[in-house]
């Protein structure tokens, strides 16, 4: 199937050619075509064509050798058979990938099989080969010719990376300014955790700490929780002055459009750390550093830029990833695993979390305008670690509880609750876990007392069974065992 855009330019290609009374289309009409085709002008443009050029020479060619037809009567102009030669490639090599669409790059490509049409010869003229097309249609890797500057977006780019702090502002997030700013929430608990982050940071080398723990279970508000030490004062004097900043990846990698893109900015944003001696890095899911830029045509990937600095302790770095890619990808590169210090981040039990619920209780009350009972935080924690299996605590009980929230928000003032109970709080664990409300309960004492006539109920035959089973349930449940 060829695409819109192709098509259109195919027709326009056509018209132009009757229009000019032209007997035959040939191969370099149809690169005429492609230089006003969207898709195939960005691959000449990222193979550093100069159209004005390459315009001007096929439109001389083509009223120089294509045959004209005299008359005032309508032309039907024929393509010739390079012409169609170029289509069928075209249309073959996308069959053979398995896409669905030919697009204008695609006909580009196949008019390098063409290697005596003028077409062909006016390319190789400004340097451009099948390689190159191929290169930036299939990884992305644009060449530009020596002498030729980049487009005025990057050259804006590259000075404002250039200025004080440019890179860090445009790729990092400074989350001392975050918690000044009360955009962060505070950190409940975690105390051993931090403490040994804090250890890891003050040692004169590999002072870089690995956060490894579940989704969900706070490796990023430990982070989070360092910077609002540091803003309030409550850090050994040594990290007094420090400045943790959270790497953006998302922002790092937009726009990497020529090779040598991303590892100008990683370089950047570790130049201007260089210069502040009490920056920290904080990378989350630092492991998708690993490969990357090595993908965009660079021989070298993040993580190799990084291995200096992390092993001299000119860069303190702090990394976070779950034990899955950990074990997956991380560790298998020696040489990045063996210059961080792994720090056990594991999920808090239940306790802990209904005291974090407990301190994070007055952010959701002012946010959603209600205000929580303290048996409705006990019953998200016990809910949700009971009926959210595929979820950690303390992520899937704030998630209840923030939830619990948005759920009377949303309803008619008049129906709205001031104060948020168990009930409520059984209803959003019902929804999340998808099982019945009349099966959310965080006290089975009313279940175990119709277990035996419930069992009956729907098992035949099985009493003396069914009150053995029963018997020994109640007596699990109470606490009391056979030595009892």
């Amino acid at each position: 199937m060829i695409a819109q855009e192709l098509e259109v330019s195919l027709h326009m290609a056509f018209m132009d050619a009757r229009q000019k009374r032209h007997e035959l289309i040939t191969v370099e009409h149809l690169l005429l075509a492609m230089i006003d085709n969207p898709t195939a002008a960005e691959v000449l443009r990222a193979c550093g064509a100069k159209f004005d050029v390459l315009r001007t020479e096929l439109n001389h060619y083509i009223e120089e050798h294509t045959p004209t037809v005299n008359g005032t009567e309508e032309v039907d102009t024929q393509p010739t058979l390079g012409f169609q030669r170029v289509i069928q490639r075209a249309m073959l090599h996308v069959q053979s990938s398995g896409k669905k669409e030919v697009t204008g790059a695609n006909v580009l490509v196949a008019i390098f099989g063409e290697k005596d049409s003028h077409a062909v010869f006016f390319l190789h003229q400004q340097g451009i080969t099948r390689l190159d097309v191929v290169n930036f249609i299939s990884h992305g890797v644009a060449k530009i010719p020596e002498g030729d500057a980049k487009p005025e977006s990057a050259e804006t780019e590259s000075e404002a990376e250039a200025a004080p702090n440019g890179a860090l502002e445009n790729f990092t997030l400074n989350l001392n300014a975050q918690v000044a700013a009360g955009k962060i929430d505070p950190l409940i608990g975690r105390g051993p955790e931090i403490e040994r982050v804090i250890q890891t940071l003050c040692r004169r080398r590999k002072n870089n700490p690995l956060l490894v723990g579940e989704a969900g279970v706070g490796k990023t508000a430990i982070a989070e929780g360092l910077a609002r030490r540091i803003v309030e004062k409550e850090i050994p004097e040594v990290l007094a002055n420090a400045t943790v900043y959270s790497l953006d990846m998302g922002a790092l990698l937009a726009g990497t459009k020529y090779r040598g893109d991303f590892e100008q900015r990683l370089k950047a944003v570790m130049k201007q750390l260089a210069e502040k001696p009490e920056a920290i890095l904080f990378i989350d899911e630092i492991h998708t550093l690993i490969g990357a830029g090595a993908a965009s045509g660079g021989t070298l990937d993040a993580s190799n830029l990084l291995k200096p600095a992390l092993s001299n302790g000119t860069l303190k770095c702090i990394g976070a990833t779950t034990y899955q890619e950990y074990r997956g990808i991380f560790e298998k590169d020696h040489a990045l695993s063996r210059r961080f210090q792994k720090v056990d981040v594991v999920e808090p039990s239940i306790a802990e979390t209904i005291e974090i619920l407990k301190g994070l209780k007055s952010r959701f009350e002012d946010h959603h305008k209600v205000k929580y009972s303290t048996s409705a935080l006990t019953t998200a924690a016990e809910l949700a670690a009971k009926y959210i299996n595929d979820r950690h605590l303390p992520d899937k009980a704030i998630d209840v509880i923030d939830e619990a929230g948005a759920a009377q928000r949303i309803l008619p003032k008049n129906k709205q609750k001031k104060v948020i109970g168990n009930k409520e709080i059984e209803d959003i664990v019902a929804k999340i876990a998808r099982i019945p409300p009349k099966n959310i309960s965080s006290d089975d004492r009313n279940a175990l007392k119709t277990l035996e006539r419930d069992l009956k109920a729907v098992v035949f035959g099985q009493d003396k069974a069914i009150e053995a089973l029963t018997s020994a349930v109640k007596m699990a449940r109470s606490g009391l065992g056979a030595n009892n």
